[in-house]
């Protein structure tokens, strides 16, 4: 299994160059932390790479598909969290992730079996049956998240998907899919402008005005400095 790769991609909304020549590659059970600032181009990246938006420049891997060749298999790979929810409130959790296997083929005890393992995982077996609308924000997340594992995907992608969330929440989503990427072998990508999601560890990818301005290991990025400071130092300048 492999991950996710990105190489020489560029888009423009007319004369406005959105992304310039951006290349990176996340390897399978890594944690990638896409940081910056709003306006620095990361859910045009994320429509790229659902193939929302296509772009002429560039290419883009998943999982060991060619995304412009074999659209299918590589989307097929991937699990996203958008930035806006998309659950259905009027349905129960278990029903939110029933109908999401069923788009997938899945159905039966094989569904069944996903949904329980899913749900368990991200601790929501126990609020199977109630309304998504009667969910706080945290586990209205954490259902979205149980619903794009359910066909196995090999990259899981989030874009900035803990915003209008407290500070528990946002600390506990965290660490639920950090805790995914280590024990599954999932690649993630992880979109945010918040320094405070992202591990030392995670590898990290500073993007500002739609150019990668720094990629490797977020501790050894920021040396002494805290990420924070670092961040804001990497982004103050001008595009």
């Amino acid at each position: 299994m492999t991950g996710l790769t990105v190489r020489n991609l560029s888009y423009s909304y007319g004369s406005r160059r959105a992304l310039d020549d951006v290349s990176f590659d996340v390897g399978p059970g890594r944690f990638a932390a896409l940081l910056g600032p709003n306006g620095a181009g990361k859910s045009t990246l994320f429509s790229l790479l659902t193939r929302l938006f296509t772009a002429r420049d560039g290419g883009i891997e998943i999982a060991g598909h060619d995304l412009a060749r074999n659209p299918r298999a590589a989307l097929a790979r991937i699990g996203v969290v958008f930035q806006q929810p998309t659950l259905d409130l009027d349905l129960t959790v278990r029903r939110n992730l029933s109908y999401f296997a069923a788009l997938h083929g899945l159905s039966g005890r094989e569904a069944s079996s996903r949904i329980d393992a899913a749900l368990e995982r991200l601790g929501m077996a126990e609020r199977a049956q109630e309304r998504a609308r009667d969910l706080n924000g945290g586990h209205r997340r954490r259902t979205e998240i149980a619903r794009c594992l359910i066909h196995a995907p090999s990259v899981l992608l989030l874009d900035e998907p803990t915003v209008g969330l407290d500070a528990a929440s946002r600390k506990a989503i965290t660490d639920h899919v950090h805790d995914l990427s280590r024990d599954s072998g999932l690649t993630v990508l992880w979109a945010t402008h918040l320094t405070d999601e992202i591990e030392d560890s995670d590898h990290l990818l500073i993007l500002h005005h739609g150019r990668l301005l720094q990629e490797g290991l977020a501790g050894e990025l920021r040396g002494s400095q805290g990420l924070r400071d670092h961040f804001l130092k990497q982004t103050a300048g001008p595009p």
